[in-house]
């Protein structure tokens, strides 16, 4: 194994790990869903909520996906939840109505459906469902009805200046809502499922974690393949292939950025031809996973304009010995404003150009909310699924990366992983010991990494053996 001195970080020439890949585990099953809609309930109440209105379309399908395992397909769909020890009801258009069956809860007989065929898309059959009005006034929301709304997005005070009334659902679902309740009656109730702190999907399960591990397994293995795969002259759609993928549901686009398409960050592959001496950046991202590399199609410095042959001295060297000091903070009961304040010392922006949060929550969505800003007194708690995603940028240096899935997970939290999914708690004890051991990073123990690319950083990816380590 050579080594290259640098400050704070060093390059070595490594064989990366094989960690091995996960299988498929077993659908939520409906115990668990029947316990998420119980803590909904719980969470209404405190609220002072009669009624939460889940809605879910193909991009904001995650809450509704949470709580019953269906996700929307072409249409949009609703779930109407009472405070009540009653059946939740599902409205969903003409073709998803033959997907229903997908939620465990039906067979359990724990899950209403009723076709609502404005859902469906334009100029299909709308002859055989209920005005909207008379779904909701069955289910018992009229005047005394205090109904919590739940999309995608809750706003700040400072982004509306009602902020409890502002609604990210579709304007005549909330207009009929506010004729049947009143105005003031119905509410934005979306950090109930969504907040950093205190929502509901910021605290995995044992089997959610098995899932996002499988996901992460998946896409990391995916970039591996790209990366060592990778080719000066290859098409970037060629290049894309390469991830194998194997039809599991995307949590975000795939991109891929070259020196054809520099400017446009969030770009797919335009059938441009890679050269040698480009920047890449790509991801890949299943629910519950997304995993990122961003560096040089070279081989070594010398590839690379001279104004930039400094990259692993200037840029990328200094953002791994950072993201090391990150991962030291990553640990429950840390103040989310720690990691932000630590990241904008080590990374200042007009050398890094770090316009985001240096880290976010994961969920089947890909960006769940973060508890990590400026300011933030929200402390990282057990069951935070967590991306290292810090992405710098910079006119030079383009961009380098690290960006994997994390959970953490306290001392009964592992157990019930070990105890339920034993393989997949082993694979996470490999890749803890291979950063700690190898890459020099200090975890904390409830840290458990969940993709087989670990804090693994090749600057150059005509050499990806060549990564970074902070021993």
């Amino acid at each position: 194994m050579s080594v290259i001195e640098l400050s704070r970080a060093r390059l070595i020439d490594l064989d990366w790990p094989a960690f091995g890949l996960a299988e498929r585990p077993a659908p939520v099953e409906a115990a668990e869903l029947q316990a998420r809609l119980a803590a909904l309930r719980a969470s209404m109440a405190a609220a002072r909520l009669t009624h939460a209105i889940v809605y879910g379309d193909r991009e904001h399908f995650a809450n509704l996906t949470y709580l019953t395992q269906f996700d929307p397909r072409f249409e949009e769909a609703l779930l109407i939840l009472t405070g009540e020890e009653r059946s939740p009801l599902l409205l969903v258009g003409n073709e998803c109505e033959g997907y229903v069956g997908v939620s465990p809860l039906l067979a359990a007989g724990r899950l209403r459906f009723e076709r609502y065929q404005p859902f469906s898309l334009l100029n299909q059959p709308r002859n055989t469902s209920r005005a909207l009005r008379d779904i909701f006034a069955s289910e018992h929301i009229g005047a005394n009805a205090r109904v919590g709304c739940i999309g995608w997005k809750y706003f700040a005070a400072g982004e509306h200046p009602d902020a409890a009334h502002a609604i990210d659902l579709p304007a005549y679902v909330v207009d009929t809502l506010r004729e049947l309740a009143g105005r003031e009656a119905v509410v934005n109730a979306t950090s109930l499922m969504m907040h950093p702190g205190s929502g509901l999907r910021s605290r995995c399960s044992a089997s959610e974690i098995a899932f996002f591990e499988y996901t992460g397994v998946l896409a990391s293995e995916g970039m591996k393949r790209m990366l060592f795969g990778l080719r000066p002259g290859m098409l970037d759609t060629e290049l894309l292939t390469l991830t194998g993928y194997n039809g599991e549901p995307l949590s975000c686009y795939m991109t891929l950025v070259t020196e054809a398409n520099r400017s446009l960050g969030l770009s797919g592959p335009i059938g441009a031809r890679i050269a040698r001496g480009s920047p890449l950046a790509s991801n890949l991202a299943y629910w519950g996973s997304n995993v990122c590399r961003a560096g040089w199609v070279a081989a070594s410095a010398q590839d690379l304009e001279p104004a930039a042959r400094d990259y692993v001295e200037a840029f990328a060297g200094p953002y791994f010995a950072a993201m090391a000091e990150w991962f030291a903070l990553l640990r429950i009961g840390t103040p989310g404003g720690r990691l932000a304040a630590l990241m904008a010392e080590r990374l200042p922006f007009d050398r890094f150009g770090v316009s985001l949060n240096p880290g976010h929550l994961i969920h089947l969505d890909e960006w769940l909310s973060s508890p990590i800003y400026p300011g933030s007194d929200i402390p990282l708690h057990s069951g935070m699924a967590i991306q290292a995603d810090v992405i710098p940028s910079s006119p030079v240096y383009f961009s380098t990366r690290m960006e994997d899935g994390f959970v953490l997970a306290d001392a009964g939290l592992r157990e019930r992983l070990r105890q339920g999914f034993p393989a997949c708690f082993a694979r996470c004890q490999q890749r803890r010991e291979f950063m700690i051991e190898v890459l020099g990073i200090e975890l904390g123990e409830e840290v458990l990494p969940l993709t087989n690319t670990p804090a693994i950083v090749p600057p150059f990816f005509l050499r990806p053996e060549r990564i970074f380590t902070a021993r």
